[in-house]
């Protein structure tokens, strides 16, 4: 069973930069979407930012202009670079392929952002 994996979540203050990375632990094939979610305790699950195989972009209202996402084909590995992090940018932050048909999520890291 193929899994994602994340990594590079961490503590940081405000106005800091933390960047993610989620890559499959096998092979999967047909990636159609890439995308990250996070997640804050007491709050539904919610679209950070996405990215089509054909590089097209989407981002939520509350992080454009400080997140990236980006995408490595040859390792199938999504990136999220975060800069200017607020506090309310706290949460589990969990990957998400979709490719043939199926989904697949990470396990999620956890990103804190506090003075």
């Amino acid at each position: 069973q193929v899994q994602l994996v994340e990594s590079g979540g961490g503590s940081v203050q405000p106005g800091g930069s933390l960047r993610l990375s989620c890559a499959p632990s096998g092979s999967i094939f047909s990636i159609v979407a890439m995308g990250w979610y996070r997640q804050a305790p007491g709050k539904q699950r919610e679209l950070v930012a996405s990215i089509t195989s054909g590089g097209s972009t989407n981002y939520a209202d509350s992080v454009k202009g400080r997140f990236t996402i980006s995408r490595d084909n040859a390792k199938n590995t999504v990136y999220l670079q975060m800069n200017s992090l607020k506090p309310e940018d706290t949460a589990v932050y969990y990957c998400k392929f979709e490719a043939a048909g199926r989904r697949y999520w990470g396990q999620g890291t956890q990103v804190t952002v506090s003075s």
